[in-house]
């Protein structure tokens, strides 16, 4: 039966990285799943042509697909834009148009890559930790929102921290889930002693920790968190949270692996139909220079595979082509160092193929 990709390749970057990306896909399915690549527009391609950052054709064709792969969106060209068009509403809004509530980032330390890590390498090597992040709630969607006058003329802006006890079960089940095929450990980061809604956030995450007693629920606070995840990260083995502190935490996180460039991320639906994108942006001060890192998106083809598509034995194959790649002594620039080879956007896919297909 034939898998349906949607592909976005977006701005900045992202036509690059995608395009590698791409190359893998082919690569890894050719003779052994049948895919069919549909191409559309999101973000400031998608307004620049359309005036719109979403067009109705991207969301129709997305909830067609079996599965999203996703480039980058934003960039400076667009930044002054009124805030309802710009690039990044178009990502807000089809994670919200396709219910993609749950991210999962994972945050994996290559050991090839330990030097590259800003943080010494026995605080992180053998660092394997999950971010499960709340994606299409909380402040980046609550209402009301907005710029407003007050009456002695000073502009004030607005926005709305909200989460129904629904929505943490929801993704706290995803979380627990995910903790229970790991090491067993989740970690809920909240700021409850500051943000009612956060209190609520714990107290649901405690009550559903009762299902899973095989699962040691712990709770931090962000700050901490933040904190933590640069003394000791290897401490945590899943983290869930909400969709602002997982979108910091996360990023933060990224370092700890030596570029951001290497980190993919999945955003499921409660079905498991995802969209996989790297969680970098989109890079434009480097776009069209052939220098970018595509090992992030290239392994969010791999959660693809393994997540969505049901392939683990292809997903398997193509981190195992990605650590031989690291393993010649490949780097772009990004993760680059003295006395390995550096090689562009284009040829880091290429040996990526190369080393799925010897």
């Amino acid at each position: 039966m034939t898998k349906k990709i949607a592909v976005l390749a977006g701005d900045g970057i992202g036509p690059e990285i995608v395009a590698e990306a791409v190359k893998v896909l082919h690569a890894v399915t050719k003779g052994r799943l049948d895919i069919e690549l549909e191409y559309g527009l999101i973000g400031g391609a998608a307004y620049d042509e359309t005036g719109t950052p979403l067009p109705d054709e991207t969301v129709v064709m997305s909830k067609a697909a079996d599965a999203i792969l996703l480039g980058a969106v934003g960039g400076y060209k667009w930044e002054s834009l009124d805030i309802s068009v710009r690039p990044e509403k178009g990502l807000l809004g089809i994670r919200s148009q396709l219910n993609l509530f749950a991210n999962l980032r994972p945050a994996i330390l290559y050991p090839q890559l330990a030097s590259a890590s800003t943080l010494k390498e026995e605080v992180v090597s053998g660092l394997d930790l999950m971010i499960v992040r709340e994606l299409t709630g909380g402040i980046y969607f609550g209402q009301p929102r907005g710029i407003r006058i007050l009456e002695n003329g000073e502009k004030e802006g607005f926005n709305t921290l909200v989460y129904r006890e629904s929505e943490v079960n929801r993704i706290g089940k995803v979380a627990f889930d995910i903790a229970r095929k790991r090491q067993g450990r989740l970690c809920s980061v909240d700021k409850a002693n500051v943000l009612e809604c956060t209190e609520l956030w714990r107290e649901t995450m405690t009550t559903l920790g009762e299902q899973y007693s095989d699962v040691e629920l712990s709770h931090m606070y962000v700050d901490n968190a933040a904190m933590q995840l640069v003394r000791a990260p290897k401490q945590f083995d899943v983290m869930v949270t909400t969709n602002m502190f997982g979108d910091i935490l996360s990023d933060c996180a990224s370092m700890l692996t030596g570029s951001i460039g290497m980190l993919p991320s999945a955003s499921l639906d409660e079905d498991g139909k995802g969209m996989y994108e790297p969680i970098h942006g989109s890079a434009p001060d480097i776009a069209g220079q052939n220098i970018a890192n595509p090992l992030a998106t290239i392994l969010s083809v791999s959660m693809m595979l393994r997540y969505t598509l049901d392939q683990a034995e292809m997903a398997d194959r193509i981190e195992n082509a990605v650590s031989n790649v690291l393993d010649q002594g490949l780097r772009t620039a990004d993760i680059y160092s003295s006395g390995m080879t550096k090689v562009g956007t284009s040829e880091m896919g290429d040996a990526v193929v190369a080393a799925l297909v010897n």
